[in-house]
């Protein structure tokens, strides 16, 4: 027996709850064998208990296959997080989901859909049931990042099936139009949006709902935070103080709506070369630990250019999933887990609320998103423009 002959058998051994096998993303190693005793190393990114064992059955069913008779799996695991509680208060119009996070920036072009795709992916590769809303309604990329571009959900009842991909339930605006049609809402059609993706979809019982946000701090924020408590912000930013400037805004923003805020991921941070590996300074990297620090947080993870990430979003493949082994999926793996754990952390410490989140505007501006807009004949709303704002 030989190594190319385990590696062979294990092949027939898929990641549980997906379509590849253990050898295709890299997580055997250390394989020795001893006449019929073989001993080998499985590095997998799931925490879950049955995970684990389901894997161990697998291979044992499939070396013992092909004539091995001592067979010593060891299965290498991130340690597991403490059971997520549902220990939130306030208003929740979603309430079969646990956990809420909430994936923004200041500005738009920063790779703030990517991350959502990747951390939710990674999420569920460590054993957690994860949801995936593209609250991005005028520029919903979702589907074409996870591969589900050409599918439409399914109605059931007066409900939306939410589609599935990777281990993930997905729903997005861009699922429900047409291919390059546009939406010309005003802000109080987008907070319906908002509203609806969160009380008419089907979600299952998720452990955690990432949600990617458009960019800025405007009504989708605010719709959001007002319908669920949420668990966790996140912001996304690059490394030049123009992106970061706009970054202190979210990181208000969370504070305003007061939502804890997980950390930020500091994308575009240097570049890795495809052909050497070398990761070289293109843009600046780690200036955002500054800003962190300033808003009592931390830079929870540095995700490099790398052109799998981007051959990734345009072909429905994210690179966590299909390229486990690199360097940028496994600071998506990292970025994922520390998430988790300060999901854990709040909710050990009493959950959220959002019962006292109220819309903030400065001295003399009206809080109506229609304001300027010209007066019509309306039989609703009070300021004259039809909006239903009040």
């Amino acid at each position: 027996m030989t190594e190319n002959n385990v590696m062979e058998a294990l092949k027939n051994v898929t990641y549980p709850g997906f379509t590849k096998d253990i050898v295709t993303f890299g997580f055997v190693k250390d394989v020795v064998i001893e006449g019929n005793n073989v001993s080998l190393t499985v590095d997998i990114t799931s925490s879950a208990d049955e995970v684990k064992q389901q894997i161990m059955q697998d291979v044992t069913v499939e070396l013992k296959k092909i004539g091995f008779e001592t067979i010593n799996v060891n299965i290498k695991a991130p340690q597991a997080p403490k059971q997520m509680s549902n220990s939130i208060s306030g208003k929740n119009i979603a309430p079969q989901v646990k956990n809420f996070v909430m994936v923004s920036s200041g500005k738009g072009g920063v790779g703030k859909s990517t991350t959502s795709v990747n951390l939710a992916v990674a999420m569920a590769m460590q054993g957690k049931k994860v949801g995936l809303l593209d609250a991005d309604i005028y520029g919903p990329n979702i589907p074409r990042m996870m591969g589900v571009a050409d599918q439409k959900p399914e109605i059931q009842g007066n409900k939306v099936l939410p589609l599935k991909a990777y281990g993930v339930e997905i729903m997005s605006m861009g699922s429900l139009m047409e291919p390059g049609q546009s939406l010309i809402w005003r802000g109080s059609m987008i907070m319906k949006a908002i509203e609806q993706f969160l009380r008419d979809i089907l979600w299952s019982d998720l452990d955690v709902l990432v949600i990617d946000m458009p960019p800025g701090t405007g009504d989708a924020q605010l719709t959001l935070a007002q319908s669920v408590p949420v668990t966790a912000g996140v912001t996304v930013t690059t490394p030049q103080e123009v992106s970061l400037d706009d970054s202190r805004r979210s990181l208000d923003m969370f504070k305003k709506l007061h939502i804890p805020t997980a950390g930020i991921i500091e994308n575009m941070s240097g570049f890795i070369c495809p052909s050497c590996e070398t990761e070289s300074d293109i843009f600046g990297m780690g200036t955002a630990t500054p800003v962190a620090m300033e808003y009592d947080t931390e830079l929870i993870a540095r995700i490099p250019i790398e052109p799998a990430v981007r051959i990734g979003g345009d072909t429905g493949m994210p690179v966590t999933y299909h390229k486990p082994d690199s360097e940028t999926a496994k600071r998506y793996q990292e970025a994922a887990g520390k998430v988790l754990a300060f999901i854990d952390k709040v909710n050990a410490q009493g959950g959220v609320s959002n019962q006292a989140i109220q819309p903030t505007t400065p001295p003399g501006v009206s809080a109506c998103s229609t304001q300027a807009a010209p007066k019509q004949e309306s039989s609703g709303g009070s300021c004259g423009t039809g909006c239903g704002c009040h």
